[in-house]
């Protein structure tokens, strides 16, 4: 699974990647500090089987902390977006085609309104946070049109002569987008175009079928970055936008906890609406201050919203369970003894069959039947995956 980090520049992108993945991405306070995509990996958290089942996991493909499995998932931060960059300006599109194999995006806006649309500083609450919110819609739906559009008419007077499927010319056209033909056929149905006659589209029916496509096939979450400091009419504002999940975020704050734990300073679980101060006697009077007023905004929010956001994206926005598959039902073991040793994030509504092709394609191509390793049910291929299952799946060698 893949999340992209995307906003205008100079409004705390580098920083909340950096605070996700404690990646060394580079933080200054000038556009396009970022040229190059930063790649790094975030844990979201899911409660390990271990205790219930009075054992002791050995991860493989995730961590396990205090009965916490901890299961990654790829971040991407890329070059920062100004107005009209469809149309070549700043970095143009580049930041989008990084993104083609994003499954979400988290959009950072800064909350407080102190950087201008082309990512500027100015002062807090100058600048109108719902203008920025506007602005990336526009352009990612004009960046997946302009791919639509290219060498249209052509591929659709094919289809339209020979009888075939415009949804299998689109799959064909997207296929390096991570766009599936299931997002295709939803977005056709519900856009308002005419998919009998493609070759008649028009510019505006590529904006709107892009649109539908974009929201199933690439959502965007929100965090209203910098809420620490944003004016209160701001936050509501962004609070209330409808189309969207909005979270509010304090990046900086996020850095400097998960820094200072690492440092052994404190003691802090990302998530966390508190921390603890292992060494007071190290810090100097302007070190406890600083961490006082993290505290004070770790109390008003309820943490700082990078790992709410992170999870929030996972959980609820792409709607993935956790599964747990094993080799040994009995013992909850891999072929080589580790027990539990890997946690996948699987769509909703998956199946024993699905799972069977995210193991290995030959166990896909080759299932047999799955084992429910609590119950020592059989399953079908049809079984329905659950939160926390875990599936031993048999194949024909």
């Amino acid at each position: 699974m893949e999340i992209g980090i995307v906003g205008k520049p100079n409004v705390g992108k580098s920083t909340f990647f950096a605070a996700a993945t404690l990646a060394n991405a580079q933080i200054a306070s000038y556009p396009f500090t970022t040229i190059e995509p930063n790649m790094g990996v975030a844990y979201v958290r899911a409660k390990c089987p271990h205790a219930e089942l009075n054992v002791q996991c050995n991860p493989r493909n995730s961590l396990c902390v205090n009965g916490t499995r901890l299961v990654p998932v790829k971040m991407i931060d890329v070059a920062g977006l100004v107005p009209d960059a469809h149309r070549g300006k700043g970095l143009g599109n580049k930041f989008l085609d990084d993104l083609r194999q994003a499954d979400c995006l988290i959009h950072i806006v800064d909350a407080s309104g102190s950087t201008t649309c082309d990512g500027n500083l100015c002062n807090p609450g100058e600048h109108d946070p719902l203008e920025d919110v506007g602005f990336l819609e526009r352009e990612i739906y004009y960046w997946l049109a302009g791919i639509l559009m290219k060498d249209w008419e052509r591929r659709a007077r094919g289809i339209e002569i020979s009888g075939g499927k415009l949804d299998d010319m689109l799959s064909e056209k997207l296929a390096g987008l991570g766009i599936t033909q299931k997002h295709i056929l939803a977005a056709l149905h519900a856009a308002p175009v005419d998919a009998s006659k493609p070759s008649k589209w028009k510019e505006e029916e590529f904006l709107a079928f892009s649109k539908i496509l974009i929201k199933i096939a690439k959502p965007i979450i929100i965090a209203a970055n910098k809420a620490d400091i944003a004016p209160e009419e701001h936050l509501k504002k962004l609070l209330s936008l409808k189309e969207y999940i909005v979270v509010p975020t304090m990046a900086d704050y996020e850095l400097a906890l998960r820094r200072a734990a690492r440092a052994g300073i404190i003691n802090y679980t990302p998530g966390s609406a508190d921390f603890e101060i292992l060494k007071p006697e190290s810090l100097s009077e302007a070190q406890k201050k600083g961490l006082e007023k993290i505290r004070e905004g770790l109390a008003k929010f309820g943490g700082t919203g990078v790992q709410k956001c992170i999870e929030t994206a996972v959980f609820k926005l792409l709607d993935r369970i956790v599964v747990y598959p094993v080799e040994d039902e009995s013992h909850f073991k891999d072929k080589e003894g580790r027990v539990l040793p890997d946690a996948f994030l699987m769509p909703r509504e998956s199946t024993a069959r699905d799972l069977a092709y995210r193991v290995h394609t030959d166990l896909g191509k080759n299932f047999i039947r799955a084992i429910n390793a609590r119950t020592k049910m059989v399953l079908g291929s049809d079984y329905v995956l659950k939160d926390g299952d875990i599936i031993k799946i048999v194949a024909k060698v």
